[in-house]
Formats: structure tokens, C-alpha cells, sequence
């Protein structure tokens, strides 16, 4: 990685003890400012994000290898076409809003995602070589497609707020005659390619292909009512060419051939390089929010990567991720999957303080009244469940496993009684009220669904003879089997109990129901364990290889066990390795938990080895990953496992670089958001913290086990001293205001402040398909 030539001061405060203090940028800070346009060499997002790009060399033969583009809704995955690889190139055009609308078919066939088509980009002659970089801070893939008649220089974008793909192709002489053909799509549920079609089920009529006074647009009928139309028009500038595609869906009604045509009209008399300026300011400044890096290039590489992901595929306002994000390729998943994929797409957005792409704070807040639809009727007055898979609006429609799985009854099956994802799903919610404080969350969505969702529980709960309360039979997620006193669920109905009698206290609430959430936490049966440490449940041992993490969800990611004793310790240690020491069903996503879990423990070696385990093993070249289709949530909650290791705040201490394996002797982090409201710079060198910044936002209590050896000093952003004391355990007590900053130092010390990229301990290839 390129080393800066001096090291950039990001300075907001005043001077401190001599040196600027680093701190936060701007929470509105613009790409059009002149720090974002900056040399280089004295821009350290600039050098990272450069540096993370990702080339090819060759020709990407599949999604898993291709660039890809995307802004939440309007995504494309680039790739050679398949049977004509060294003829033409396939842009595909995918969108998270278009889907099925025929509930009667469950949320896997009749409310499934649909395929919209692809364009094939055809030369004029052969493929013979490509030279591409997708650069992740402007977020367009730029580059040359070699053929034997000439070359096809090419920029491509899906623009973060006009919604179009923008491709602009400037040909050499022998490649003028290039063209552009759409192929729509059969609309039909993916999974249809790999389960059998339910009985009454068949595929949209096809789609119908028209001129409209000079845009193009492939209107595809839907049987359920409505349409999704794809819009495009080609537009020439001296030599360049320039495509501009806009996908609109409507249901029931018919307004999306007009909306599509109007955004291809509004859109392409701007050139390519009018569209460029607006897109890549929102994406400059949506990097500048925070910063990491690791002397470990290939991993840092792939973290900035993950960002850059993330932003494609997330926006609030945009449907919660199903599995593949906005990019639909075949798949038996066709939708958003509760009972782990949806949580794990969006842990990283909280340290790397991007909660503008929380879409499942808003999405069950928004649709909670279909939440109540899809909950047995017995129990819809007072409970809420989510079911194992749901469209963007969180209904599932019919309940068979072929058609989708919906909210089971615990002591009953079928319906499979898996009952506890609405729980766990709230856990994201409440992540996003700790890293922001903001009581609104907690009054509007948390506290008001959790209560419904742990009411769910309550309906089954009954006292044992051994004066325990019990949970009958229920499901653990992906494991095969019920069992009493499963897991999973006790783990979720504990945190549940916990967290509702705290919210009313914040709340102010005299809640009805707090005496009984207090008799659950005292009286609720223990965690079935064994001799190998948790098991599924009373009923079931874990005793076979099991890729998800279900029955451990108390120590991760819930934190309620954290091995505070050496008894806990050693119970969490042997869970652990029991659960991975099982192969042949093992996945990636069980080494990113076996990674954070590690890192909870503080055996940042052992996190640094899982995560290797998921690089070697299961990530493909454009770092995507795939479980028979494709499926996100795994490299994103690889990200996360990276900031369990650099910094993590369950439990209301803050611990900076808690888990570093001994080769990460240099790390520097700024601007990481922490439970609390806190926003964390801090900076190791040769193996050593030198200082620790934290910046208050809500005034919430501020206990911080910073890992500076012997004594520290700690000031204010004036450079006065701050009175603090001792919490116990290497961590400290700091009384600070909303708005305040306090910094961390060995006493006597006066390090440099500056945020700026560490060197890597080694070279290592880029991603992508950097080789010929």
C-alpha cells in the first residue's frame, strides 16, 4: 500500500499540549470541499480507498468474480456473458422493490424477488483482453476492453440519488459499431431452478418490449396486478456513447412505465461526467465518517471493500437486504431471510457509524401491523413474530417450507416452531438506540414491539416441578429437531426481559408487565449445557457439524455470557470449540461468530485464524460469498468480526484494540461509534496504544478500558486536565457532557495526533482478478 509522504493532521479542535488533536469531520462534510479533492499523499481516506480497489485483468466469468454497482434499489453485477464470454459482456439490471405479489404462493415463489433482465455490451470484434479497476471512493468501474477489431473505453456507475445506471463507452475506430441489446428476464421466482413449482403456480407473462418517442422501455405485466418496466436510451457525445437505464416498479397499479420513462428522460441529456460530480460527492463524504487501518493489507483491503458494499446494497429507505442484496441471480433464497442473514448484513454499520443505512429500524417499524398478521391468531391481540423469510413489507403469505416458513407455535409442529427471530431482529434495533442514544428508537419501535414479541413467549412459558419456569418444544434455527428449553430462545427471552425493564426505566415507563419480566429473569430454567458445553436444548445435544450459531446467541452477539468467572470462561471456551470442531457443515458466516466470539475472549490470534479460515475457504475473488446462490450477509459480518477485534462496548465499558493478534502492532482508528454515543479515535504503534480520543454525543456515562500501559493523563479538548477514576479491570471512569472530548495519553507524553494509514507488514494481490 502506498505510504503517504507526511502525515495529515485532521484537526476540528484546538491546539492541544503542542500537537492538534484529531478529530471528528463535519457530519455534513462534502466531497466538493477542498480536503476531499486533496493530494494523496495527504488524504488518508484518499490512500486507503485507492489503494482497496479492485482490478481485473481477465475476464470475470461469474457474479462471484465481476465488479459490481449499486445504490440500494438499482443494482448490476458485470461479468462476461455466458456461452459468448469473448463476444459480449453482461451488465445485469436488478432491483431490490421488484417482486411477485401473490401471497397465496408464500414469500419464496409468490412474493418472491423477480429477475429483470440484463444488457450484453457486443464489440465488434473478438474479446481478446480487458484491463478494469472498480475505484471505491468514486464508486465507478473505469476501464478497456481490448478486442480484435480495437478497444471500448468504458465508465460505469449506478448513481447514488437518480437511480440509473450510466455507462459511457468511447470506441476506437474499429469498435464504432458496437451495440447495446436488453434481454429481459422470465419473471419467475428464482427458486423455481431448484425446488418444485407449488401447485396453481406459473410465471409472469413476458415482458413487452416498445419504442416511446425515443427511450425504450421493456414493460413486464405482473398476474397479481401491476408492472416493473425498465427504461433506457443511448445517448452520443462526440465519440462517447453513453447508456442511461432506470427500472421502476408499481403494484397495483400501472405508474411505473411512466415514472421509468420520465427518470430516462430527466436523466440522459446529462453527460456522463455531469452525473459523476453529484454521485461521487455523496460517496466521498460517506467514507469520511470513519476510518481503519491494519497492517494486514489484504484484510484492510477487504474491509473498505465491505463499505463500499454496504452502500451499494443498503439505504434506510430502502427495502431491509435479502440475501443477495439488490443484485438477484439465481437462487433458492429469493427474499429477506430473519433467522440470522438480515441481522448480520447490518451489524457493521454501527462501528463504522453508518446508521443512515438502517433499514430494519425503520422497515419493522413501519410494516409492524403485518407483523401482527403473520402471528398465530390466537395470540394476535397482545404478541408479534416475524417468519423465517418475509418480502420487503415483512409478510410471508402461505406457511409450507416449499412456499416460505412462517411464525411456528412453540409445543407444536408442524408449523416449524421457530419463534424467536422477531426478538432477535430487535436486538438490531437496539443496537442502533445504544450507538445513538436516540430515546425515539427506543420509544417508538423497541420498547413497544419487544414487548409484544416477548408477550409471544410468555403465552407458553410454564413452571416445571423443579420450580423453574420452561419453555416447551421450539426450533433452533438450521439445526434439525424441537426441544424442550431450546437455546435459542431462552437466550433471546432473557436479553428480551432484560432489556424491556431497562428501556422502561430510561422511558420512564411503570410498565404492568415489569413484574413478570422480573420473575422470568429469577425463576427462568438454566441453559442446557452438557459436558461439551451448550446444547440445542434439554432434548438435544449439539452432536453434529452445524454451521449457525443459534444455541451460543447468549455469548454472541447478545454478550449476556462474557466469561466473567473462570467457570463462564472455560464453558464459553469449550462451547466454541466444540461447535467448530465439527466439519462437513461448517460455513462462513460460523467463522465470522467463531472470529468475534475469539475476540470477545480477547484471543485476537484465534479471531485473526477464523477469519483466515472464511478468506482461504469461502470468499470468492470480488470478495462475495456464496451458499448454493448467492448470499451477503457473510463478508459484512466479517467486517464486524475486524471491529470486535479493533473496539468493542457491550456491557457499558468502551475497550479499544481488545483482540489484536501480535502481527497488527500498528492499527489506527478514527471516528468509530460505540454503544454510549461515543465516537473513539485512537491510534497503536510497535504494539503500544499512544493515545485514545473519545467524543461524547449524548452525555451517556463513560467508562473506557483504553490499554495504555502504566499511568495516563487525561484532558479535555483544551488541553486541561480531566478528573477521572478508577472502574476496575484497566478501564477508567470519565465524567463527560454531550458535546465533550476527552484524550487518553501515557502520562508525561505528547504523541502525535494524526490519523494516517499503517504501513502493511507485506505485499499481497488486490481483489478481483488481478493476474492474467
Amino acid at each position: 500500500m502506498p505510504s503517504p509522504s507526511r502525515r495529515t493532521v485532521l484537526a476540528t479542535g484546538p491546539a492541544l499540549g503542542g500537537t492538534l488533536l484529531a478529530g471528528a469531520l463535519p457530519a455534513q462534510a462534502s466531497a466538493t470541499t477542498p480536503e476531499s479533492d486533496a493530494p494523496t499523499r495527504s488524504d488518508p481516506w484518499r490512500t486507503v480507498l485507492d489503494d482497496a480497489d479492485l482490478v481485473w485483468r481477465r475476464m470475470p466469468a461469474t457474479w462471484y468474480e465481476g465488479p459490481f454497482l449499486g445504490n440500494g434499489f438499482l443494482g448490476s453485477g458485470i461479468y462476461a456473458e455466458p456461452g459468448a464470454g469473448t463476444r459480449a459482456v453482461r451488465f445485469n439490471v436488478q432491483h431490490s422493490e421488484v417482486q411477485d405479489h401473490r401471497p397465496e404462493f408464500g414469500s419464496l415463489f409468490g412474493l418472491a424477488r423477480l429477475p429483470i433482465g440484463h444488457f450484453t455490451l457486443e464489440p465488434v470484434g473478438t474479446i481478446t483482453g480487458l484491463d478494469w479497476r472498480l475505484g471505491l471512493r468514486d464508486a465507478e468501474l473505469t476501464g478497456t476492453l481490448t478486442t480484435d477489431r480495437g478497444t471500448l473505453a468504458l465508465r460505469a456507475l449506478v448513481h447514488n440519488d437518480r437511480s440509473v445506471l450510466a455507462v459511457e463507452v468511447t470506441p476506437s475506430a474499429g469498435e464504432r459499431g458496437f451495440r447495446w441489446v436488453f434481454h429481459p428476464a422470465e419473471a419467475i421466482s428464482p427458486r423455481a431452478a431448484f425446488k418444485p413449482l407449488p401447485a396453481g403456480y406459473r410465471g409472469n407473462p413476458p415482458a413487452e418490449v416498445a419504442e416511446h418517442d425515443g427511450v425504450s422501455a421493456a414493460v413486464q405485466p405482473l398476474l397479481a396486478g401491476g408492472q416493473h418496466v425498465t427504461a433506457w436510451r443511448e445517448r452520443s457525445t462526440g465519440r462517447a456513447r453513453t447508456l442511461y437505464v432506470h427500472v421502476a416498479h408499481s403494484h397495483p397499479g400501472t405508474t411505473a412505465l411512466d415514472r421509468a420513462l420520465k427518470a430516462v428522460r430527466r436523466t440522459s441529456p446529462l453527460p456522463y461526467s455531469a452525473l459523476a460530480v453529484t454521485h461521487r460527492a455523496w460517496w466521498h463524504a460517506y467514507y469520511r465518517k470513519s476510518f481503519l487501518s491494519l497492517p494486514d493489507a489484504r484484510m484492510q483491503r477487504f474491509y473498505w471493500i465491505q463499505l463500499y458494499k454496504t452502500a451499494s446494497a443498503a439505504r434506510r429507505d430502502a427495502p431491509v437486504m435479502a440475501t443477495s442484496g439488490p443484485w438477484l441471480e439465481p437462487t433458492p433464497w429469493p427474499n429477506t431471510w430473519w433467522n440470522l442473514n438480515a441481522q448480520l448484513e447490518y451489524w457493521l454499520i454501527h462501528g463504522s457509524n453508518h446508521l443512515e443505512l438502517d433499514a430494519i429500524t425503520r422497515s419493522l417499524s413501519v410494516f409492524r401491523d403485518n407483523l401482527a398478521t403473520e402471528t398465530p391468531a390466537p395470540y394476535r391481540a397482545d404478541s408479534l413474530g416475524i417468519p423465517r423469510t418475509t418480502d420487503p413489507t415483512l409478510i410471508n403469505g402461505a406457511t409450507d417450507p416449499l412456499t416460505g416458513y412462517g411464525v411456528g407455535v412453540p409445543g407444536q409442529d408442524p408449523p416449524t416452531p421457530e419463534v424467536g427471530n422477531l426478538t432477535w431482529a430487535l436486538h438490531n434495533v437496539w443496537l442502533s438506540y445504544r450507538h445513538t442514544m436516540d430515546e425515539s428508537i427506543l420509544r417508538d419501535v423497541l420498547h413497544p414491539l419487544l414487548r409484544k414479541a416477548i408477550n409471544y413467549y410468555l403465552h407458553f412459558l410454564e413452571p416445571g416441578p423443579d420450580g423453574k419456569l420452561h419453555l416447551p418444544a421450539t426450533f433452533s434455527p438450521e439445526y434439525g429437531g424441537d426441544s424442550r428449553d431450546c437455546n435459542y430462545d431462552l437466550m433471546l427471552l432473557t436479553w428480551g426481559c432484560r432489556t424491556l425493564l431497562d428501556s422502561a426505566e430510561v422511558l420512564g415507563i411503570d410498565d404492568a408487565l415489569a413484574p413478570r419480566w422480573r420473575e422470568v429473569l429469577a425463576r427462568r430454567a438454566a441453559y442446557p449445557t452438557d459436558s461439551n458445553g451448550f446444547m440445542i436444548g434439554a432434548d438435544i445435544p449439539f452432536a453434529k457439524s452445524h454451521r449457525h450459531y443459534s444455541h451460543l446467541l447468549a455469548v454472541y452477539p447478545l454478550y449476556e455470557l462474557t466469561g466473567r468467572t473462570a467457570d463462564e470462561r472455560a464453558l464459553i471456551e469449550r462451547s466454541l470449540a466444540h461447535w467448530v470442531g465439527f466439519e462437513g457443515a461448517l460455513q462462513g458466516y460460523t467463522f465470522t461468530g467463531a472470529a468475534s466470539m475469539s475476540a470477545l475472549l480477547g484471543k485476537g490470534e484465534d479471531a485473526l485464524k477464523y477469519l483466515g479460515e472464511l478468506m482461504s475457504r469461502f470468499v470468492q475473488p470480488n470478495t462475495m460469498y456464496k451458499e448454493s446462490g448467492p448470499v451477503i450477509e457473510t463478508p459484512l459480518s466479517a467486517a464486524q468480526s475486524l471491529h470486535d477485534m479493533i473496539c468493542q462496548s457491550w456491557g457499558g465499558t468502551i475497550r479499544v484494540f481488545p483482540a489484536l493478534p501480535a502481527a497488527w502492532a500498528d492499527v489506527t482508528v478514527h471516528d468509530f461509534r460505540t454503544q454510549g454515543a461515543f465516537l473513539v479515535s485512537a491510534v497503536r504503534e510497535g504494539g503500544a496504544t499512544r493515545w485514545v480520543r473519545l467524543a461524547s454525543e449524548a452525555g451517556a456515562p463513560c467508562v473506557v478500558r483504553h490499554g495504555i500501559t502504566g499511568p495516563v493523563e487525561v484532558r479535555d479538548g483544551r488541553g486541561r486536565p480531566l478528573r477521572y477514576s478508577d472502574a476496575g479491570d484497566g478501564a477508567i471512569r470519565i465524567a463527560l457532557r454531550k458535546g465533550d472530548a476527552a484524550l487518553i495519553t501515557p502520562r508525561g507524553t505528547r504523541p502525535d495526533l494524526t490519523i494516517a494509514p499503517v504501513r502493511p507488514n507485506a505485499e499481497a494481490p488486490r481483489w478481483g482478478l488481478p493476474a492474467e
